[in-house]
């Protein structure tokens, strides 16, 4: 039987939905028409708006990955960094956040797939893509190592010094 058939039910999820995301009970109807193109550009924010909720209620390291950006850029702020370099910050910072939601999207889709069972491929798209989360978490802490620490280090030093 192809996988297209096997999948007859939406994925339960632990964590309670975002207001107005997830609503009711999705009537056939609306299950056909799914494919078709949002009717407005708020109606296609809205459910960009959902995705983000989604991750930000239910996954621990977009959390986490929001509040790391928000410190990075709020500090960088503090310490005077030039606007270019704050920006620098800012689309490391956005990158991981965006890749963060492509790994949950590409997690919730194979388990959709896969339900309870194991499949080797499975578990290769997944730790891709978590791999891809890793590796631009390392880049931003890079950049943020090599943008922030000389102008902190220049600021503890002088406060230290007579």
């Amino acid at each position: 039987m192809p996988m297209s058939q096997q999948v007859s039910s939406p994925p339960k999820v632990s964590s309670p939905p975002a207001p107005n995301c997830i609503e009711t009970v999705v009537t056939k109807q609306q299950r056909e028409l799914s494919w078709q193109v949002a009717s407005s550009l708020f109606v296609s924010f809205k459910y960009a708006w959902c995705g983000i909720s989604y991750a930000f209620q239910t996954q621990r390291n977009f959390r986490i990955h929001v509040g790391v950006g928000a410190l990075a850029i709020g500090l960088s702020v503090f310490l005077h960094l030039k606007p270019v370099e704050i920006a620098v910050i800012g689309i490391t910072s956005g990158l991981v956040l965006a890749l963060e939601l492509l790994n949950t999207a590409i997690e919730s889709i194979v388990d959709l797939t896969v339900k309870q069972t194991y499949h080797e491929l499975a578990k290769i798209a997944k730790d891709c893509a978590a791999g891809a989360v890793l590796v631009s978490a390392l880049v931003a802490v890079i950049v943020a190592v090599t943008l922030l620490l000389p102008p902190l280090l220049a600021l503890v030093l002088a406060s230290i010094s007579p």
